[in-house]
């Protein structure tokens, strides 16, 4: 199996993009976009490597929903709405039965959110996934790292955590293994969901947008809740604390040590849940919009003038943690 055929035999579906906001899709040059008049276009990239990003024979069904789901992650990051996206792919080899289940992953994800592959570029090399998402969203500061303001409420959805206890019960840790059993996986299988099907949180992300300048700043969690958190307090020039006792704690981590719990949802990464703030003022709205999008949200600290990031516990006293982000080359 060729390239070309390749392409045409697994990621090129007839009438998938003959629709506004796709004006072109596959088989040209560059696909044509163009979102709705008065928004701007929101782009956000995403490489996966095996053997950095994924374990060398994960399921490709798996691997083809994650490599979409990080990448609309962004999106909702940002309160966009997905346009399209474009998937550069390396392979070792043309493999049909592989090829056919990363498709079905991929696709099962993008007909979700109406995203439509629009483009791409395939060759022979390691494993590597490579996409580009392309959004709508309108114009304003509404939900950049930058506008955390002090005396915002602190929110977060669903859990952290549970990626990383995943990723650390499959490399067979023995902190982890010690704690959760040698078959935790087996028993909680909602941990590997979580590492390996996580879930962009699209609708909420979309309707914190419509609300405007009551909602400031929000950021995906990828590198860590933390670290994460870190980048908005350093754009916005503010602090914040969280509040031990309202960190939501999935049942399998507790059964972890206080100080290896926090760590997984503190600096766990994988989690591609959304960090944001709001004033206040917003509380039955934020309230609202989790309510409408079925998503869970947490309203689990607030923003503060004092620089840095403080961990309090149920009366108030700093808890020592710590704080860091996933970084590459560290």
């Amino acid at each position: 199996m060729g390239e070309f055929e390749l392409i045409r035999r697994h990621f090129q579906r007839e009438g998938q993009v003959a629709r506004s906001p796709v004006m072109l899709g596959i088989g040209d040059d560059c696909a044509l976009l163009q979102p709705r008049p008065g928004h701007l276009l929101a782009v956000s990239t995403d490489m996966l490597v095996e053997g950095r990003h994924f374990f060398k024979g994960v399921d490709p069904e798996a691997l083809g929903h994650k490599a979409l789901a990080v990448n609309l992650s962004d999106l909702a990051a940002m309160g966009a709405h997905p346009l399209g996206f474009t998937l550069a792919l390396a392979l070792p080899e043309a493999h049909e039965a592989w090829l056919s289940a990363f498709a079905r992953g991929l696709f099962a994800l993008a007909d979700r959110h109406a995203c439509p592959l629009v483009g791409g570029d395939t060759t022979r090399g390691p494993l590597n996934i490579c996409i580009t998402v392309m959004g709508e969203v309108r114009p304003g500061p509404a939900m950049q790292r930058s506008q955390a303001q002090v005396g915002d409420d602190l929110y977060l959805t669903g859990r952290t955590g549970e990626a990383r206890l995943a990723l650390e019960l499959m490399r067979e840790a023995a902190w982890a293994t010690s704690a959760c059993g040698p078959q935790a996986l087996a028993h909680h299988p909602e941990l590997r969901q979580r590492l390996e099907r996580p879930t962009p949180r699209l609708a909420l992300g979309t309707l914190l947008a419509v609300l405007g300048s009551a909602v400031h700043a929000a950021i995906d969690v990828s590198d860590g809740l933390a670290g994460d958190l870190g980048h908005i307090l350093r754009a916005s020039g503010v602090g914040a604390e969280i509040a031990l006792p309202a960190l939501p704690v999935a049942p399998a981590l507790q059964r972890l040590a206080l100080a290896e719990r926090l760590d997984c949802i503190l600096n766990g990464g994988d989690d591609y849940e959304l960090l944001f703030t709001a004033a206040p003022i917003a509380r039955a709205a934020v309230e609202a919009a989790a309510l409408a999008s079925h998503t869970p949200v947490q309203r689990i600290g607030r923003i503060s003038a004092a620089p840095g990031l403080r961990v309090l516990d149920a009366s108030g006293h700093p808890v020592a943690v710590s704080a860091r982000g996933f970084d590459h080359f560290a």
